[in-house]
């Protein structure tokens, strides 16, 4: 095996990010153009990034880790080293990644904030996946410590053969080699390394032309692939980072949720699992680098463009729909169902990452700083310790952040991402310095043979002034890339997707050395600033901070007579606490002002915007009328951090649009129980009706994954009430979803003796889909009511509205 030597230059970044480096063997010269600043080189200071990237170490680590030994993660290493006796016992195969990307994340961690226990504990664990590896490499606990006779579901008979549909053994691989390039990069220990080595020696000897012709089923080996060839100089490692992404098309498998419908090099549009997805275009981002193959290129510039003008959310988040957690259809792009996983926001951003060291044009960036200090950042509460797996842009109080999940993908990606984000902040190319994010933060490079400090003192993301001091060991002239970000141009994002409603007239101001200079924004976005650089030279901008109001693009039905509210790379919403408890009625007429202020004490410091707008609600001649009320919104990062309850980003510029307060009836004010309750029961009887049995835009009370049962919702009147009909809509998301109409259904009611009986009904009860589906009976005096249903055998029902009169 040969030696590896990493230079002092080494450029390292995490999660996902590139990472370069010197070897004995001398990597071949096709890469990046542009070089990324190495995280350990860049020191933030700032009240917004470094505290959230010290309670990663702090919270968020230690509560993955300790979730990874409690749920048996860690014993699935032990067992398979035969450290302790038993099988594989945790839900996934995949659950082996958990620990891969909580090693990544903290060795990272350490490398910023150093702690000898924290460092104990991941070696620790590198002895357990060390003993658990295979003589041969072959490193999947699921197998190694599994029953024999009685292996996972997902796992086939021999080793890879079902790869390409749930075995994740490759997925696990990926991850494996993500870590072991990290730990190794930023402890200088090889105990992992090694194994991935040996891993990766594996998978060339399996796969390859002429032998095992396995599609990856959930991409990220091509991109784990990738940094051990940079890292080892082993060009086998780029070759089969290249045969398995050219292995899509051609296998047994065709299918859009895997991307493998067609050659990677025909793919034009973003479809399938958006996790995948992403991960997958970061790889052949990487392959398009490192051989400079021009069809890898065109085609994810293809299907970027096609992100980012038709499948974007405005908060940077990606992927529509729960059904196979995927990108939607062009426009698709509902906002209560929105999916916009955590993890897929995070690929979002190693992806459009990787675009820019390609192409070097900022608006790779505006979709990056966009989907950071949104799509990304709303995944993890503020205090570290709950997480969200989607994360939707409208709420009736049915979402909360979780302490950890069975699938805990997102709170481990969370872990070695945080720590991560120091490295997007500066890059370089020959003798351009560019300055792509803006935070209180300092690094050294090294242009033209000539040392240079760098240094940023500025309040963003709430403040617009930015001073960047730039101090070169000797004059010289070089470039300093300055980027103007989209929402200063306004431009929200690259596409017609989203425009501003009110343009901002205001320019960038911008000074040398104190004395205000002309500038030229360049197509790429930047201000490039050529001079003779000295010590202590300052640069100063002024990017204008004003409230904007966002449209979207007439295609995008659900915005359709919608606005959000942005300042600056912050995306805002209305939610409950701050807007007495409802949202969804809200106004905001276009002409009504918005005023910003900073509110320090408030979810850990924000700038709060303030509106004397309206709201909507039905009188007793079931009349919309409308009221005064102050609207207040919150960054949207910021929400579900306070209970459950109403929550929108995009907010009704007219009463037309909004949802007024429906008239309370005994059934919305009923007490709601269930045979089988979850934070959507409140969903039932809260007076909204569906325009069809697949209505996105209203919530409702679902059993999924339940089938195959007899299911109850009662309610209890505040007082004995005659009643004589009952209103249910149904939802149903067939034929893909789970959700399919019941099998039957009636009403029952309590008697004075406290016992359920069949009301009398005077017609059948015939489920229907996209339509009310009405009964009416004898008169009965009860407090107590009930739904029944029968649930189909293989799947599950869900109730959008049960009403009693």
């Amino acid at each position: 095996m040969k030696k590896i030597v990493v230079s002092a230059l080494a450029s390292l970044m995490t999660a996902g990010t590139l990472v370069s480096a010197k070897t004995e063997t001398s990597a071949a010269n096709k890469d990046y153009p542009i070089k990324p600043v190495s995280f350990v080189s860049v020191k933030l200071t700032d009240d917004f990034w470094a505290p959230r990237i010290k309670t990663n170490q702090d919270v968020t680590i230690p509560i993955a880790l300790g979730q990874c030994y409690s749920t048996g993660r860690v014993d699935n290493f032990k067992k398979a080293a035969g450290l302790m006796p038993g099988y594989f016992a945790t839900e996934f195969p995949f659950d082996d990644t958990d620990i891969y990307k909580i090693i990544e994340g903290a060795s990272y961690s350490i490398q910023m904030y150093p702690n000898k226990a924290l460092e104990a504990r991941i070696d620790t664990l590198i002895e357990y996946i060390k003993g658990a590896q295979e003589a041969d490499g072959y490193l999947y606990t699921a197998r190694t410590a599994g029953k024999p006779g009685h292996l996972h579901e997902w796992i086939g008979e021999k080793r890879w053969e079902k790869d390409p549909e749930l075995s994740h053994e490759l997925y696990n691989s990926g991850h494996l080699f993500e870590a072991a390039v990290a730990h190794y990069l930023a402890t200088g220990k090889r105990t992992l390394l090694d194994v991935a080595i040996k891993n990766a020696d594996l998978l060339v000897r399996n796969f390859g032309p002429g032998k095992l012709a396995y599609q990856p089923g959930h991409q990220i080996v091509e991109m784990g692939l990738a940094k051990m060839y940079r890292v080892t100089g082993k060009k086998e490692y780029l070759d089969l980072a290249k045969y398995f992404l050219d292995l899509r098309g051609h296998g047994q498998v065709k299918e859009e949720y895997s991307q493998s419908h067609k050659p990677v090099i025909d793919q034009d549009e973003a479809v399938g699992h958006a996790v995948r997805a992403n991960y997958m275009y970061s790889g052949m981002a990487d392959v398009a680098a490192l051989t400079g193959d021009e069809s890898y290129l065109n085609a994810i510039d293809k299907i970027w463009n096609n992100v980012v003008s038709k499948k974007l959310y405005i908060t940077g988040g990606v992927g529509a729909t729960g059904n196979g957690e995927a990108y939607g259809d062009n426009y698709e792009l509902p906002n209560m169902s929105a999916y916009c996983e955590t993890c897929a926001a995070i690929a979002n951003v190693y992806w459009n990452y990787r675009l820019f060291l390609l192409h070097g044009d900022a608006r790779y960036y505006d979709v990056l700083e966009r989907t950071l200090y949104n799509g990304v950042l709303s995944g993890i509460s503020l205090s570290g310790d709950h997480f969200f797996y989607p994360n939707p842009l409208e709420s009736v109080g049915q979402h909360s952040r979780s302490a950890w999940f069975g699938c805990a993908c997102c709170p481990s990606n969370l872990c070695r991402f945080m720590a991560s984000i120091p490295g997007y902040m500066y890059a370089q190319k020959d003798e351009k310095c560019y300055v792509n994010l803006f935070a209180q933060s300092e690094t050294d490079m090294t242009i033209l043979n000539n040392p240079v400090h760098i240094s940023q003192k500025t309040g963003y993301p709430w403040d617009g002034d930015v001073n960047i001091t730039v101090t070169p060991a000797k004059t010289k002239a070089f470039t300093m890339m300055i980027r103007v970000p989209g929402w200063a141009r306004n431009k929200p994002v690259p596409s017609d997707l989203y425009t501003y409603l009110n343009p901002d007239n205001q320019p960038v101001k911008l000074k040398i050395n104190g004395k205000e200079t002309s500038y030229v924004i360049g197509e790429d976005g930047y201000i490039a600033l050529n001079r003779k650089w000295k010590k202590g030279d300052a640069i100063e901008l002024t990017f204008p901070m004003t409230v904007k109001r966002v449209i979207a693009n007439n295609n995008v039905t659900d915005d359709q007579g919608k606005v959000s509210l942005e300042r600056g790379p912050i995306v805002y919403c209305l939610e409950w606490p701050d807007n007495n408890d409802n949202v969804l009625n809200s106004v905001l007429s276009d002409n009504v002002p918005v005023k910003a202020t900073f509110v320090k004490d408030e979810l850990n410091g924000i700038v709060r915007l303030e509106a004397n707008a309206q709201a909507t609600k039905r009188d007793n001649n079931q009349q919309v009328v409308l009221e005064n009320k102050t609207l207040t919104a919150i960054p949207y990062y910021a929400w579900a951090n306070r209970g459950e309850g109403e929550m929108a980003v995009w907010i009704p510029r007219t009463q037309a649009v909004s949802k007024p307060l429906p008239l309370p009836t005994i059934s919305t004010k009923a007490n709601v129980t269930a045979s089988s309750p979850n934070k959507t029961l409140k969903s039932i009887n809260d007076g909204f009706w569906p325009a069809n049995s697949n209505d996105r835009k209203v919530p409702f009370f679902s059993l999924w994954p339940k089938n195959n049962s007899t299911e109850w919702v009662e309610y209890q009147f505040e007082k004995p009430e005659t009643v004589s009909s009952a209103n249910i809509y149904w939802y149903d998301d067939g034929p893909w979803g789970g959700c399919r109409i019941p099998l039957s259904w009636k009403v029952q009611y309590k008697d004075t003796a406290g016992n359920w009986a069949d009301v009398a009904a005077t017609g059948t009860y015939v489920p229907v889909k996209d339509a009310l589906n009405t009964i009416t009976f004898k008169p009965v005096v009860a407090q107590n009511v009930r739904l029944v249903f029968q649930l189909p055998e293989k799947e599950s029902s869900a109730v959008y509205e049960f009403e009693v009169k």
